[in-house]
């Protein structure tokens, strides 16, 4: 039977059995094993942690910021990058509504129904639309229908006249009149 030990000294302290699995060994090496310090064989020495931590701090991971010290946060953030990237969703870019802008005096936006965007997704695919094609059908751009069928609208910038024409448009409500 394995015996854990945190490294110090415990019961049966003869020196020559693996703190991880129990087998006698003559050849011991101090590794890092799930942050206890143990004297393990040559058969448990691979789950050493500390040789993993090395190698992913010496440079060699791929990437501009590499992965030192913000693993857990970098791994996070890739997977919501590629899970928006399977989704086909905003792409990050705000330019254009940083640039455009929307004028809230001329075009409020109107209180919005919940699920707004889902209203609109199904009722442009039932429709056999495209984003793109629904986009160019309106005079607005993709990203703009993009942030509108993720919820977005008021993040995004929209205006009250885009989300009229998209009412017109599919025959939907997604705003309180």
């Amino acid at each position: 039977m394995a015996k854990y030990s945190t490294g110090g000294s415990s019961g049966g302290g003869d020196g020559d059995t693996c703190e991880l699995c129990g087998a006698a060994s003559e050849n011991l090496s101090m590794a890092n094993v799930a942050g206890a310090r143990l004297n393990v064989c040559a058969s448990c020495a691979p789950h050493d942690d500390t040789e993993t931590k090395r190698s992913s701090n010496d440079g060699s991971s791929s990437g501009a910021g590499g992965s030192g010290g913000g693993g857990d946060r970098d791994r996070k953030r890739r997977a919501v990058q590629n899970a928006a990237k399977a989704n086909d969703v905003w792409d990050g870019d705000s330019g254009h509504w940083e640039e455009e802008g929307t004028n809230y005096d001329d075009d409020q936006l109107p209180y919005l129904h919940n699920d707004y965007g889902k209203t609109v997704t199904e009722a442009r695919q039932e429709r056999g639309l495209q984003r793109e094609e629904f986009a160019e059908e309106l005079g607005a751009t993709e990203a703009d229908i993009i942030a509108i069928e993720q919820g977005r609208a008021t993040q995004a910038g929209i205006g009250g006249g885009l989300i009229a024409a998209i009412e017109d448009y599919l025959d939907v409500e997604i705003s309180e009149q």
